[in-house]
């Protein structure tokens, strides 16, 4: 499909950031955003780049009622050559539309969204910072617009990007992180919307995350829905306990994301001689193996932080230090390769790589 590239006028260009090291995480909007539209029986139409600019949507839109929405999120590095690099966005592409399945919502082909995606960061490529940790941030996202108060799929939708320079995801960098693990609330439970991108998995993990702060936690660790037992995702990020040269992490049932980092680091142990398990393992086995010794690191794997390091993990009142509550070998080792690969600062052996 030809992409339009609507002119943008002066008064629409917005003053950019002067010290990178300000920007925080998601805070800041680049000047464009793409643009396609869906419609029962015409199928995509109307793909565009234009001004940044707020919607306009009828109060009865479907997504406003019944939540049809999903999202996604990549980056866009600038390397020291002055090239712009993204990481595996065809993952990206592949799990927007395993979402837009479970939300009954219409696929994207795949090379729309890849163009869209590559000819938005190239018009915007002056908004890519360039400081170490830093990135532009890419948010795409499909809505339901027909105004209509009905419980059904929309006949009309919105598929569009954003981009926002952005920082590091922690204002305290990478520094361990303490996470409560909740067994009040449930996140997801199998044959629900666990595996899918979408807003609302998101909106139902605020109260926990809500709570866990005010007890001076970072993140929530969440059980399975069935049973309270099993170890599943935080709430942004995949969950790995490092068992020496064995890397645990919970199986993809249904419940949680597909974390295209997840993989990323899954591939990167491997390749560095560790074992990989996906499978089931309790929260009462997990804080028993921190207490011995037995788990060595834990940490997190998600676009926005890459690799966050877990010092601490706290269930029922109860806190373990996990090792000596700092970054682990493995930790730093999975972080440096990860961003290393994606700023061109070492070599990509995997492929991954796409440069624009």
């Amino acid at each position: 499909m030809q992409i339009q590239v609507l002119p943008l006028p002066e008064e629409k260009m917005k003053a950019k950031f002067s010290d990178e090291s300000q920007l925080g995480f998601g805070k800041l909007f680049t000047d464009r955003m793409f643009i396609a539209e869906w419609k029962a029986g015409q199928g995509w139409v109307d793909a565009r780049i234009q001004p940044y600019a707020p919607f306009s949507l009828d109060p009865a839109c479907l997504v406003l009622h019944y939540a049809q929405e999903i999202f996604e999120g990549l980056k866009a590095y600038k390397w020291q050559d002055g090239s712009i690099a993204l990481f595996r966005p065809e993952m990206n592409a592949r799990r927007f539309n395993h979402s837009a399945d479970r939300m009954c919502m219409p696929e994207v082909p795949e090379e729309l969204f890849l163009d869209g995606i590559r000819e938005l960061v190239r018009l915007e490529r002056d908004w890519i910072p360039s400081s170490p940790g830093t990135s532009l941030y890419i948010r795409p996202t499909m809505i339901a617009v027909e105004p209509i108060l009905g419980v059904k799929p929309s006949d009309h939708y919105y598929f569009y990007v954003i981009l926002s320079p952005v920082g590091a995801y922690y204002a305290s960098g990478f520094n361990p992180v303490k996470i409560m693990v909740e067994d009040k609330y449930v996140r997801a439970v199998k044959g629900g919307t666990g595996e899918a991108k979408t807003g609302g998995n998101y909106a139902s993990s605020l109260k926990a995350g809500l709570d866990a702060k005010k007890k001076g936690f970072d993140q929530v660790l969440w059980l399975d829905g069935l049973e309270r037992r099993y170890i599943e995702e935080v709430g942004a990020m995949n969950m790995f306990f490092a068992y020496g040269n064995k890397v645990v992490t919970a199986p993809l049932d249904g419940t949680i994301l597909n974390g295209i980092t997840r993989n990323t680091v899954i591939s990167i142990a491997e390749k560095l001689g560790f074992t990989v398990e996906e499978r089931k393992i309790s929260i009462d086995t997990i804080m028993a193996d921190i207490k011995s010794g037995k788990i060595s690191e834990a940490f997190g794997s998600g676009t926005a932080a890459v690799i966050t390091p877990v010092g601490a993990l706290c269930y029922k009142d109860e806190t373990a230090g996990i090792g000596d509550r700092g970054v682990g070998t493995l930790t730093q080792k999975l972080y440096d390769t990860i961003t290393g690969i994606q700023t061109g600062q070492i070599p990509d052996s995997f492929g991954w790589v796409n440069k624009l």
